[in-house]
């Protein structure tokens, strides 16, 4: 293990261990006490993404972008739901992005995206319970350390290159395969239908690609992590970058029945 691909390995294992103690004890608590994670890691990415992209603003600002994220979480989450809480988050992102000197765009659809994350896991632990939430985080988990792995031991052609110059699709490919196996023992377990398999490769999909646009963002911003709040992974952003995209998009699927389609309500 002294070989210089596993230089981090240390740091991850221990930083990883510590963010899956917080996360399956707010997971099994639920409720109000899993919402108040999803909303802390909300406000915590706001502040990154602001801070990131517009570097030589006040720091006052940064804090309440994250602030702001932050309680546009809590307001859609607790007091709204369905079209009028993605109405709502989607104008918030808007209206944070529309005074920023620079990179309006690029910092709206990201927020939004942070925003949509939060809001959906929060919905979908209170509407389908806690195995389908732990379903997405094993997929994002599974994805990414058979990335990790294949791509380091196995190497190979570039995914793409010019944004994420370490990701190969030797690793992209053994993503989508235990993805695929984790969707399939959820589907064996729970009785689902075999279309979970489809939507769980889907899913390790948008979160690969969710890893690439926060890569994207970090290199035209000429920074290599979104912040130092985590050893060995960085930043919040950097280490929940997959984990957001999967669950927006697993929210949306929700919101226009798919989800409930192959799951069903808990």
């Amino acid at each position: 293990m002294s070989d210089a691909r596993f230089g981090d390995l240390g740091a991850r294992l221990a930083s990883a261990a510590v963010m899956i103690v917080v996360g399956i004890g707010a997971l099994w608590a639920g409720g109000y006490v899993f919402a108040a994670l999803a909303i802390v890691l909300a406000g915590l990415m706001g502040w990154e993404l602001f801070r990131m992209m517009q570097p030589d603003t006040p720091v006052n600002l940064a804090v309440a972008h994250g602030v702001a994220a932050a309680a546009l979480v809590a307001i859609f989450s607790l007091w709204a739901s369905g079209v009028v809480a993605l109405a709502g988050l989607l104008a918030g992102a808007v209206v944070l992005a529309w005074r920023l000197p620079r990179d309006r765009a690029l910092f709206g659809a990201y927020l939004a995206l942070v925003l949509l994350a939060a809001h959906g896991l929060i919905v979908l632990r209170g509407d389908f319970g806690l195995v389908w939430v732990l379903w997405l985080i094993l997929i994002v988990i599974g994805s990414d350390v058979a990335g990790y792995f294949a791509g380091r031991m196995l190497g190979g052609p570039k995914f793409w290159p010019r944004v994420s110059p370490k990701k190969t699709w030797s690793g992209t490919l053994a993503g989508w395969v235990v993805a695929a196996l984790i969707g399939a023992g959820f589907a064996q377990a729970t009785g689902a239908g075999a279309g979970l398999v489809l939507l769980s490769v889907l899913l390790a999909l948008a979160g690969q690609m969710g890893d690439i646009a926060e890569s994207a963002i970090k290199r035209r911003m000429g920074v290599k992590d979104s912040s130092q709040l985590i050893p060995g992974h960085g930043g919040v952003l950097d280490r929940f970058d997959a984990l957001i995209a999967v669950a927006a998009l697993a929210w949306l699927a929700a919101l226009i029945g798919v989800m409930g389609m192959l799951i069903g309500p808990a």
